[in-house]
Parts: C-alpha cells; sequence; structure tokens
C-alpha cells in the first residue's frame, strides 16, 4: 500500500480549508516507526496552526498534515529486537510541521517519542493524552515543581492541559485552585481542586492571594488574565504562562511586580510519557474525552474546540484498532 487517507490542509485559514485527501503513506527511515493511527488528538495549536499562527511559518511544503498526538499500532520496527514490536499498541506526541502529523492513517515516528499506550485506555482515551499531559507535567512538575504545601492557582482547568494540570498539581500535594465555568465546578473538585473560581462571576484576583504559583493557560488573550495573576502571588511567586504569544510584556510587568515568571515550551518525550502512563493505569490520573469525531470530519472537531466550550480533549477516530 503506498497511499493513505490524511486529512490535510492546502493553505491556512478557517475550519474549512482542512480535506480529507489521498496521500503517499510515510516511509520510516533510521529509528522512525511506522505506526498505524487508530486515534489523533486535536489541540489549540492544531488550531492556531490551521489559521495561520502557531507554528504554520514553519510549514515547507503542500498539502500539510496536521495533528501532535497520535495513539495506534506499530506496524514496523526500526530493528528487529526493539522493545517494541509490530502489533504493540503505543501513543506519542509527534513534531508538526518538522514531520507530518496525526490526522492521517500511517505517521512516521522517532523511537524517542513513543511510550506504550496505557493498558486501562482505549485508543481515543490515549489519544488524548500526549501534547497536554506533557505541557501540564512540564509546567507543574519539572518548571513549578509542585510540592505538599504549595498553594497553585491553575487557569482554565477544565481544558485539555488544564484537567491534567489539576490532577499532577493535586497528585504532588499542591493546595490547587481552579478557575472555570460554573458546569465545571464539581468535576475539578473530584479531580483534585480544594478551591474553585467561578471567573463568569468572580474576578479571580479578588478570590485568590498569597498563592505561589499561577499555572496560566490563558495568557492576556482573554480579559488580560496573565496580567491580572500577578496580584494573586506572594511576593516571589512563580507564574507559567503557555500559550504562545499571548502576553509579550510579561518578564516586565511580572519583574516590575517582584514575581518570577517564564513561559513554556512542550517537547515531545516518550520517558515523561511511559511515566505519565503509569499514572493513567494506576487510576490516579485520568483523561476526559469531551468529544469524537471521525477523520473526514476534522473541521467539525476543529469549530468545536474554538467554540471554547469543550471540557478534556477533543479526538479524532481515524481508523479501527
Amino acid at each position: 500500500m503506498s497511499t493513505m487517507k490524511a486529512v490535510v490542509i492546502d493553505e491556512t485559514g478557517e475550519a474549512e480549508v482542512l480535506r480529507l485527501a489521498e496521500v503517499a503513506r510515510p516511509s520510516r527511515v533510521n529509528a522512525e516507526f511506522l505506526i498505524k493511527v487508530v486515534a489523533a488528538g486535536v489541540n489549540p495549536i492544531d488550531v492556531k496552526t490551521r489559521s495561520g499562527k502557531g507554528v504554520s511559518g514553519a510549514i515547507s511544503s503542500w498539502p500539510a498534515i496536521l495533528g501532535n498526538d497520535l495513539s495506534g499500532i506499530v506496524v514496523e520496527s526500526p530493528y528487529e529486537s526493539h522493545p517494541f514490536k509490530p502489533g504493540d499498541e503505543v501513543y506519542a506526541m509527534t513534531m508538526v510541521p518538522r514531520t507530518a502529523g496525526a490526522y492521517a492513517e500511517y505517521a512516521a515516528v522517532p523511537a524517542m517519542f513513543l511510550a506504550r499506550k496505557p493498558r486501562a485506555l482505549s485508543h481515543v482515551e490515549a489519544a488524548g493524552v500526549p501534547l497536554a499531559a506533557l505541557t501540564a507535567w512540564g509546567a507543574v512538575v519539572d518548571v513549578a515543581k509542585a510540592h505538599e504545601g504549595q498553594r497553585i492557582l491553575i487557569h482554565a482547568g477544565a481544558g485539555g492541559v488544564g484537567h491534567f494540570a489539576v490532577q499532577f498539581a493535586s497528585f504532588f500535594g499542591g493546595h490547587v485552585i481552579a478557575t472555570g465555568s460554573p458546569r465545571n465546578e464539581e468535576w475539578l473538585r473530584e479531580l483534585g481542586a480544594r478551591e474553585f473560581v467561578d471567573y463568569t462571576s468572580t474576578r479571580f484576583e479578588d478570590a485568590v492571594s498569597n498563592a505561589d504559583i499561577v499555572i496560566d493557560l490563558i495568557g492576556n488573550a482573554a480579559d488580560d488574565t496573565g496580567s491580572r495573576s500577578l496580584a494573586t502571588l506572594k511576593p516571589g511567586g512563580l507564574i507559567v504562562t503557555v500559550p504562545t504569544g499571548s502576553w509579550p510584556t510579561m518578564a516586565e510587568e511580572a519583574a516590575a511586580a517582584g514575581i518570577r515568571s517564564t513561559g513554556f515550551r512542550v517537547s515531545p518525550d516518550g520517558s515523561t510519557l511511559a511515566v505519565i502512563s503509569r499514572l493513567l493505569d494506576s487510576g490516579d490520573v485520568r483523561v476526559y474525552v469531551d468529544q469524537v469525531f471521525d477523520l473526514a470530519d476534522a473541521a467539525a472537531a476543529h469549530r468545536a474546540l474554538e467554540s471554547g466550550h469543550t471540557r478534556g480533549k477533543v479526538v479524532l477516530k481515524v481508523s479501527d484498532g
């Protein structure tokens, strides 16, 4: 088989630029695996890139295939004695647009990006994990070094990254304060939030003070969330802002307020993903998939994510496992 079905874009624009096409199947080289994709996660970076922002400037050829998250089955391994063999179930975050993405029936994935799919999860559930969970882990565990006694404010706690951030911060002993809409309060408390702030009725800076950490998953893209967050932190506290380009004056504003600040950019990391797999299999952490779309309905999936009202993750069903 030399071709495969994939959702591609020929140019950036609205969701309608996504189209189903027949394209060449990727070839595995060196330490790469060829993976049959069963499900692909849909992330805000996909939406931004499709619209002409995000990493669209690095797209070197058209048509381009988006999608950073995949869960699937090994078709070809780089060598016979590799621990991952044909038929094994794996999941990964890829490096779009340096390589073709996961909105396709097959993907070539470097060995260092892969981890064994959690046994407790279906492929659809697993596809919702990699980018969001690795982002949350990097911000909460690697950068903020979440630990017992910390007061940690997490914005957009019900989102894809946010619902993992709440769980990781709680797992490592943090006192989690999550912002969200009223419909998500009970659910966020179940995930580990000790306090909840309804952003639709309360200015969070009026409700939160003396925080050690802010995990900012909004930035100044909406209602100056990043700038307002500085008032919630104790002197010398840390704000970790994840969205790209949403708050260009972060460093200057934070320094003037006596607050430490940093952005965060996620990288594919199979070894960290394997640790997250153990937490998922043990039930200490869970993924919530809000909506599932067929591959051909990728445009509808993007529109759902753009609505801003999804809980957890949106996933594309690509093929049968």
